[in-house]
């Protein structure tokens, strides 16, 4: 192409411009069909890689599956179900029809129907056809199988709703202040005793189930320390919301945002800070975009110069380093692409699986329960609790405060969508880093969360940090009074099977030698991913 191109040129002043184009399209089409020719058929190359692809669909579909079970609280009453969005009736029950509808579409996947699902107000559904979408990487959104979530009326429900109690009482109490903390030690004591065991205790409490994310600091290194944005250097410090002001404690504003009502902005505190209470966590995973934390960590793992996991392929190699695979462009790469696979996974088990109800839902329940004397099957433990018994001194109802001014998005709660990406994400970064490298110059904020300061105690190592990471953004929805504990903690295991999966795959498109990633789950278990 290009001679021909040339030898037209050395004629340009001789047959002009347009004669010019002319001929030079003429032969760049005549070599266009020279190299189709070449290319009629089928190349090695085209066969191997149509051979892999075939190859990885065929293990997500033969792997083994289990079967999706749901808790049963469909055939209870639809008030037990998720309905917010839709038209309620003044008791915050949704109206039937509407929700019908709803049920129709998600069992049909008509587009019809999804158009005519009635809604009350200006806030619309969160995407409830994504969970009928496909993709070409990882497993299909069905694949995967979570526990179904605590019924209605369970014990293990009324510990979910008593625990949401206590996150809103102690949503402006330090975290650093929980052993002297008087409320902090009585919220321990209650969890614990309706736990059944003496776990819980104020220096764990509200913390993930993981082994090392129970060490050091509530929150990760990994949303304190400084973001290496190259070539700019980002403090994390977050705008977080005023201290006290809370949302959603009255039956008006609960019942209109139930019914779609475009919500008051978020009221903010006047400075920045670094997370220091459940308030500020809550606030860092509203405005977050999906895998935000995560690439946050993956930008100061390389920073720190982490060493890479031992089985990476170029850990030890002598004349060579990853980039676009098993490098720096092959992690970037996951974890976002990881994100929203699991994403689809989440919505699937919400919108056609599950329809759990969120907390803002189920105290509205308790709520109606008390003033109402409507006859919801409520566990005697939630009842009697100190908990709701606190919140109804402190603001009138057992409605739920919030933090959040538009309560929960428009999507059913089981499981979370922070959790499932934490959980993906997090597996990918301990695939691909060394679990026991020690975080050189951990830190902690200063009492007015202005500064940081030297982190003084035992090490805290990469594996139990990103734990620590992906539950904290799990959990710190719960802070805000818009998702329960089993939401979180089934979410990250979601999260992570999809990233198993993926990683997987990885082996079906490499070139390099690989015998399969090694890394610890979040049940502790060391894996290798083959």
């Amino acid at each position: 192409v290009y001679s021909s191109c040339l030898s037209h040129s050395i004629q340009l002043m001789k047959v002009g411009r347009r004669r010019f184009l002319e001929l030079a399209a003429a032969g760049m089409g005549s070599a266009g069909r020279a190299l189709g020719k070449e290319r009629g058929g089928k190349s090695p190359r085209a066969e191997e890689a149509y051979r892999r692809r075939v190859a990885a669909a065929a293990f997500e579909r033969d792997r083994e599956r289990g079967m999706q079970q749901t808790n049963g609280d469909a055939a209870v009453g639809p008030w037990a179900v998720y309905s917010k969005g839709l038209p309620h009736r003044p008791d915050g029950e949704p109206e039937t029809e509407a929700l019908q509808i709803l049920r129709e579409a998600l069992r049909t996947g008509r587009h019809d129907l999804f158009e005519s699902v009635p809604l009350a107000g200006y806030v619309k559904l969160s995407d409830p056809q994504a969970s009928f979408a496909y993709d070409l990487i990882g497993p299909d959104a069905e694949g995967p199988v979570i526990a179904p979530p605590p019924r209605f009326s369970s014990a293990e429900q009324a510990w979910e709703m008593v625990e949401m109690y206590w996150h809103a009482l102690l949503r402006d109490v330090p975290f650093d202040d929980y052993e002297t903390n008087a409320l902090a030690q009585r919220a321990a004591e209650e969890l614990s005793r309706l736990e059944g065991h003496s776990g819980v205790r104020p220096t764990t409490l509200f913390r993930g189930r993981s082994a090392g994310s129970r060490d050091g600091p509530y929150v990760s290194q990994f949303l304190w320390r400084d973001l290496p944005w190259t070539p700019i250097r980002v403090p994390q410090r977050i705008r977080t919301a005023e201290p006290g002001v809370d949302y959603l404690t009255d039956r008006a504003s609960w019942l209109n945002v139930q019914n779609g009502a475009i919500a008051e902005d978020t009221r903010f505190a006047g400075k920045t800070t670094y997370i220091r209470t459940g308030r500020d966590l809550a606030e860092y995973v509203h405005r977050d975009f999906t895998y935000q934390a995560f690439l946050g960590a993956l930008l100061m793992l390389f920073k720190m110069s982490a060493p890479l996991d031992g089985a990476v392929p170029y850990s030890y190699s002598i004349s060579q380093s990853g980039f676009v695979t098993f490098g720096a462009s092959d992690a970037f790469h996951l974890v976002a692409v990881v994100a929203n696979v699991a994403l689809k996974a989440s919505w699937f088990q919400k919108w056609r699986v599950h329809m759990r109800l969120r907390p803002e839902e189920y105290a509205g329940r308790v709520e109606s329960y008390l003033t109402l004397k409507k006859n919801y099957p409520l566990h005697a433990a939630l009842l009697d609790s100190a908990a709701l018994t606190m919140t109804r001194s402190r603001g009138g109802t057992a409605l739920l405060p919030h933090s959040y001014p538009e309560g929960a998005p428009t999507h059913p709660s089981y499981p979370a969508g922070h959790a499932v990406i934490a959980g993906a994400c997090a597996t990918v970064l301990k695939a691909f880093f060394n679990e026991n490298f020690v975080i050189p110059q951990a830190v902690t904020p200063a009492a007015d969360g202005q500064t940081l300061k030297p982190y003084k105690g035992a090490e805290l190592k990469v594996g139990p940090e990103l734990d620590k990471l992906a539950e904290n953004v799990a959990l710190g929805r719960d802070w805000a009074g818009i998702h329960w504990r089993s939401d979180g903690a089934e979410g990250l295991r979601l999260g992570e099977a999809v990233a198993l999966n993926i990683l997987r795959e990885m082996r079906m498109t490499s070139h390099e030698v690989f015998g399969g990633f090694d890394l610890t789950t979040f049940d502790g278990k060391r894996v290798t991913v083959q």
